[in-house]
């Protein structure tokens, strides 16, 4: 809005180059306008449209084309009202009330030849008055005390709160263990594994006292378990048995 003592600012909405005046019948009833009673062959007057917006009122001026003298105007505060209305059987024709300086009220007819210069006067007078609609709806808010309940975050009075920074549960990891009982050590420091220790063969292991050369054999073959085969205490047989290993005919 303007300042005391300073004009508002006329914006232009719209501007056709050509509309067409009528002189309409005066309204017998209630029943809707119908462009088809005008004499749409005969236009009583020709001439530019054009539409501009000063605060919330919309202005459509007939302008002569070439000098640009204002014909009439029609001053809007509603779209639709009964200051401008739309007819009944076609998109392209409406019914405008002028106003002189004067006050004095007249309704004419108006109408377009092309149906898109139609379309885009009465777009142009729609997106004004949405507009002014919200600009109403912003200042009511403004206005208006904030009536929404508030929510109270304070603490009352003997409330406390507890913080626990920096303390977690550690969760205790078991090692696998493997199925055969023995599990696996981890390697050196170093990087290197060491070399796993080597079955030592008991030498002095002794046989069966009484056996043949088959049976030493197999005790040889048994050697290389960890189980000892009980000695004998007689030191006879003993030395027989390794007479006959020495016995043996080397091939």
């Amino acid at each position: 809005m303007a300042t005391e003592g300073q004009a508002e600012y006329e914006s232009i909405l719209c501007v056709k180059p050509e509309v067409n005046v009528y002189r309409i019948p005066p309204r017998a009833s209630n029943r809707a306008i119908r462009a088809a009673d005008w004499k749409l062959d005969a236009p009583d007057w020709t001439g530019r449209m054009r539409v501009t917006a000063r605060g919330n009122v919309a202005y459509v001026k007939l302008e002569d084309k070439i000098s640009g003298e204002l014909f009439a105007q029609a001053p809007l505060d509603e779209y639709p009202g009964i200051a401008m209305e739309t007819v009944s059987d076609s998109s392209r024709y409406f019914v405008l009330r002028i106003q002189d300086d004067s006050g004095r009220k007249a309704f004419i007819g108006i109408g377009f030849g092309d149906r898109g210069d139609a379309f885009d006067f009465n777009v142009a007078l729609q997106d004004h008055f949405k507009w002014v609609k919200q600009q109403d709806e912003f200042t009511k808010q403004a206005q208006a005390p904030d009536s929404t309940p508030k929510l109270d975050l304070g603490f009352k009075e003997g409330q406390t709160i507890t913080l626990n920074i920096g303390q977690s549960k550690k969760k205790d990891r078991s090692r696998p263990q493997s199925s055969g009982g023995f599990g696996l050590l981890p390697p050196p420091p170093g990087g290197k594994l060491a070399p796993p220790p080597s079955k030592s063969t008991n030498n002095n292991t002794q046989p069966s006292a009484g056996g043949s050369d088959s049976g030493f054999l197999l005790d040889l073959d048994s050697s290389n378990s960890d189980s000892v085969a009980p000695s004998n205490p007689s030191s006879t047989a003993s030395s027989d048995l390794w007479g006959d290993f020495d016995s043996v005919p080397q091939k």
